[in-house]
């Protein structure tokens, strides 16, 4: 069954893949009624995000408890925390799973595989290829207040002037609470100058707000978050159920396995199940059918994704390498009354659906 001739190699190797394309293999003369193909292993993407935040202290931090009464920030610093986890199966060629099929003489059935050389099916042509879930991705810090053009806007010329950072986180402080008279003013109706009309009063007061939050924030300080994703491969095996997928840094995010400035991320892999041959009637295990076509019984495992004792993914997976190899009679698909056709699951190698064609 998987004994390939040099012939067959060279017809393989001939076939275009277009990156997640399905592509055709047509049985025939020019390959003597045999298509090749591999069946995939189970490996899981673990897609991994962390956000990160910036604290900063703002200039008259010292003075924040004198004349607002809050605690602000005192030291800059900036840390790092787990968010997300989202584990997606994928199939990748396993070069020690490579097949062929051989059909009978003067048929024409095909089959359809997809870059990885897997068999997406036979006889059946209307492959639809599944979204995968939907991903983060980075997002960078956005400008803090203090980085907006309203913080020039409420810092006044006397501050600007003044030598003494006292002196300046005092007009700061005075001018925080002109802002917030003014503003009342304007709401109760009894500013000196009123805006026109609702849109201009609107606008006055985001303006005044914004120039309040930003004096507010020279005492404060500021905090900014981005975000890091990085996804990581992992093909379960038997041995070394629990790995190390990455480590998450409070100062630099994620590391390497190795780097122990990182907490670990953990993956546990616990097989849960194990692919079993299908039995007959008599219940006796059925044999491999004489030059199959070769598709997977796959097992299931349970996989867990941890980070400082909690768990941010847990989920039952189809795994390929956990379960066995079977075939189908190639002669299925040759019938001239009513051939079958097959759809398989190119993560696993398993059917996902067969049938017959109608006429």
């Amino acid at each position: 069954m998987k004994h390939i001739s040099a012939a067959f190699l060279i017809f393989a190797a001939s076939i275009p893949v277009g990156a997640q394309t399905a592509q055709k293999l047509q049985a025939g003369k020019q390959n003597e009624y045999a298509l090749i193909y591999s069946l995939p292993t189970t490996t899981l993407d673990i897609t991994l995000e962390a956000e990160k935040t910036v604290r900063t202290p703002g200039e008259f931090f010292r003075y924040a408890k004198k004349y607002l009464g809050v605690d602000p920030i005192t030291e800059p610093s900036s840390s790092y925390e787990l968010k997300s986890v989202i584990v997606t199966p994928r199939g990748v060629t396993d070069p020690e799973e490579r097949y062929q099929v051989q059909f009978k003489s003067g048929s024409t059935p095909f089959m359809m595989i997809n870059d990885q050389n897997a068999p997406l099916s036979v006889n059946f042509s209307d492959i639809t290829t599944p979204e995968g879930p939907a991903l983060p991705s980075p997002r960078k810090a956005q400008p803090t207040i203090l980085e907006q053009p309203a913080a020039k806007q409420a810092v006044t010329a006397e501050m600007l002037q003044s030598p003494s950072s006292a002196k300046r986180a005092e007009l700061a402080a005075a001018r925080i609470y002109e802002l917030r008279e003014t503003r009342s003013d304007i709401l109760s109706g009894n500013a000196d100058n009123m805006p026109a009309d609702g849109q201009a009063m609107q606008l006055v007061l985001d303006n005044l707000a914004a120039q309040e939050e930003a004096l507010t924030a020279m005492f404060l300080g500021t905090v900014s978050t981005s975000t890091d994703v990085a996804t990581y491969s992992f093909t379960p095996a038997e041995t070394n159920p629990r790995q190390i997928i990455s480590r998450l840094s409070m100062t630099d995010g994620f590391v390497d396995p190795d780097d122990l400035s990182g907490a670990p991320v953990y993956l546990d892999v616990t097989v849960t199940e194990r692919g079993v041959l299908p039995k007959n009637e008599k219940g006796e295990e059925k044999r491999f059918p004489k030059g199959g076509l070769a598709y997977r019984i796959p097992g299931k495992a349970k996989a867990t994704v941890s980070y400082d004792g909690k768990r941010f993914a847990n989920l039952t997976v189809d795994v390929a390498q956990y379960g066995i190899v079977f075939g189908i009679d190639p002669g299925l698909f040759t019938d001239k009354k009513a051939p079958a056709y097959v759809i398989f699951n190119p993560t696993t190698g398993a059917i996902t659906e067969i049938g017959t064609l109608s006429e």
